[in-house]
């Protein structure tokens, strides 16, 4: 019995160890609630395509697939973002923040971690508009 007591305790909590998928219409209210969006693609990314308007650009794996996480914790510090902070990555196909954010909400212990499915790509399909970078 106290087994089954600890695994009903423990099982709410493995739903949240992983990023969170949102498809467009989710990604839109949160945005437009004001929840923190994270263009974590590359410079010559957000130059080639542009980004979601209001997204904070913090690249994370840099050109050569090199990181620096304590870097880039820094720069989520920076914009208010604690563990307990909602927001959401995106970046070009999802397969990024897919990975990013698994890390952050299974390593780093950030409760609510979202991610945009399919990307930018995805966004750019349904003919959502991108503004121009400008650093």
């Amino acid at each position: 019995m106290k087994t089954l007591i600890a695994l009903l305790f423990l099982f709410p909590l493995s739903l949240f160890a992983e990023v969170r998928d949102l498809d467009i219409a989710s990604f839109e209210k949160l945005k437009n609630s004001g929840v923190p969006v994270i263009d974590i693609r590359t410079t010559a990314e957000w130059k080639d395509t542009g980004i979601i308007e209001g997204s904070h650009t913090i690249m994370f794996f840099r050109p050569d697939g090199t990181y620096d996480v304590q870097a880039f914790l820094s720069e989520l510090k920076k914009l208010g973002i604690s563990k307990e902070t909602t927001f959401v990555l995106v970046c070009r196909s999802a397969s990024r923040t897919r990975m990013l954010g698994n890390f952050l909400s299974e390593k780093m212990g950030y409760k609510h971690v979202f991610h945009l499915t399919g990307g930018v790509l995805n966004w750019k399909a349904h003919s959502k508009p991108l503004s121009i970078y400008r650093p």
